[in-house]
């Protein structure tokens, strides 16, 4: 275990690393081709301090060792890379996976921070398709205003934590919203639709079973979208989850049970199974079966993550999240 002091220095290191390279940086995402601005949430003065400076009792600390705010600080807990991460104000497990993940490798993604906002959907209820229509309305109808929120943090990146294809059918309809927000936000972000095409990619699949909590049409929207993104959705399971909070209540050997059974069959000769709903957790299901079953088990929230990560320019393997982030 290292001491205080030891931890002090790794910090001050990482200052001295990035506080030299002020300004936006270009990177072009190594899975999506794109030009990707990030930028530099450390320009100076930062920290910005009031013109007394450091006081002690009240006054001036006259021998304090002075802040050089010209040199631009970095964040000390997420001095790599600052995300912004978009969910529903009923998810309970994506903030809590990625966290995870992140704590489950404590040197690969060290600086690494999550900077959350929820949507606000105060209604919930997913029993009938009206349902579904209002939830819609509530998830679109909020998604500026989080992202106003989130903004504040000034993230470097962002995370959309949200299965649009549960909600909006096709991907023209699920790739609308996502340009008028990224425009909105003048930031780059990683979405569902685009990593989970990049992940499929790195497998050669095009036979896939997809696990979610939805219903049978949000089942029909799922299979609609990945059959656009050119893939063959050769079986299907839902949960039929009547509430958005219940989802993050599906247990995990309802869905390892799902998996083997009504999916990695033989008779369906899968070349991946792809998990959708990001309030339904999955890595550790992920972590147990992939092994058992001999193929890649694409969970939402760890492929958002692993191409956030790999687009920002963070490699290296991360482990207990499944293949997917080891192995690429």
């Amino acid at each position: 275990m290292k001491t205080v002091a030891e931890c002090e220095a790794l910090v001050m290191m990482g200052e001295h690393q990035h506080a030299s390279h002020h300004g936006p940086q270009k990177v072009i995402g190594p899975l999506s081709g794109k030009t990707i601005n990030i930028p530099d949430v450390n320009r100076p003065p930062m920290p910005a301090l009031a013109p007394s400076g450091v006081i002690h009792n009240g006054r001036t600390a006259e021998h304090f060792g002075e802040i050089d705010s010209s040199r631009g600080y970095p964040d000390v807990r997420s001095f790599r890379r600052k995300f912004g991460l978009i969910v529903p104000a009923t998810n309970t497990s994506m903030e809590h996976e990625l966290w995870s993940i992140i704590g489950r490798n404590p040197q690969t993604l060290r600086g690494v921070g999550l900077h959350t906002s929820n949507v606000i959907t105060p209604k919930p209820t997913l029993e009938t398709e009206a349902d579904l229509l209002e939830y819609q309305k509530q998830f679109l109808g909020g998604l500026k205003a989080a992202v106003d929120t989130a903004l504040l943090a000034e993230p470097q990146y962002m995370l959309m934590g949200m299965s649009l294809e549960h909600i909006l059918c096709g991907i023209e309809q699920v790739k609308e919203p996502m340009a008028e927000i990224e425009e909105h936000s003048r930031l780059p972000w990683a979405t569902w639709h685009e990593a989970v095409v990049a992940a499929l990619r790195k497998y050669q699949a095009r036979r896939i079973g997809i696990l979610t909590p939805f219903d049978k049409k949000g089942n029909e929207h799922a299979t609609r979208m990945f059959q656009d993104l050119g893939f063959e959705v050769v079986a299907s399971v839902g949960f039929s989850c009547a509430n958005a909070l219940h989802i993050a209540h599906v247990p995990d050997w309802a869905k390892e049970k799902a998996i083997l059974d009504m999916l990695a069959t033989r008779d369906n000769a899968l070349d991946a199974v792809v998990q959708c709903g990001t309030n339904m957790s999955l890595i550790d299901v992920a972590e147990q079966l992939e092994p058992v079953i001999g193929m890649p088990i694409l969970g939402i929230n760890a492929v958002i993550f692993w191409y956030a990560l790999r687009e920002t320019g963070i490699q290296g393997a991360v482990v207990g999240a499944g293949r997917l982030l080891q192995e690429f």
